[in-house]
């Protein structure tokens, strides 16, 4: 399914965008994103820079690059907030742009042992927690 980026989430920077997610950094090809429903605490998403439906549309080297990305992202998270496995989904029926879920899950934890819930709107933070969580990815990025 080929999309227009003028509908994209991810390329238009909108509000909509803002009210669900807050960049934290840019890696080498794409962009690290705080999801601000955090049911599961740490999550992220890591949606590739340029405008691509799919993984397989990417070359060898793209895919290899933004595949680091997500790698660099998870260790970050891995260190920050120590959970027992990171889930990763990349879901775009809806959204058709290069991104990847990271959820962190806790034995214990909500939906441990399965599969997370997209946006279950269940758990937000402040402002101050949101900057001192991007803070410290920012240091172990």
């Amino acid at each position: 399914m080929k999309s227009d980026p003028k509908d994209c989430l991810y390329c238009q920077n909108n509000e909509t965008q803002h009210n669900l997610m807050i960049e934290v950094a840019k890696l080498s090809v794409s962009r690290l994103f705080i999801f601000k429903e955090q049911t599961y605490h740490g999550r992220c998403l890591v949606a590739y820079d340029k405008h691509v439906d799919d993984i397989n549309l990417l070359s060898d080297e793209e895919r290899n690059a933004f595949m680091a990305d997500v790698v660099h992202a998870t260790r970050a998270m891995q260190k920050v907030f120590n959970p027992v496995k990171i889930n990763y989904g990349a879901y775009s029926d809806t959204l058709s742009h290069l991104h990847f879920h990271l959820v962190p899950k806790y034995e214990g934890g909500p939906d441990f042992g399965g599969v997370f819930r997209m946006n279950p709107q269940e758990v937000y933070l402040t402002d101050k927690e949101y900057a001192d969580m991007a803070e410290a990815l920012k240091k172990e990025l």
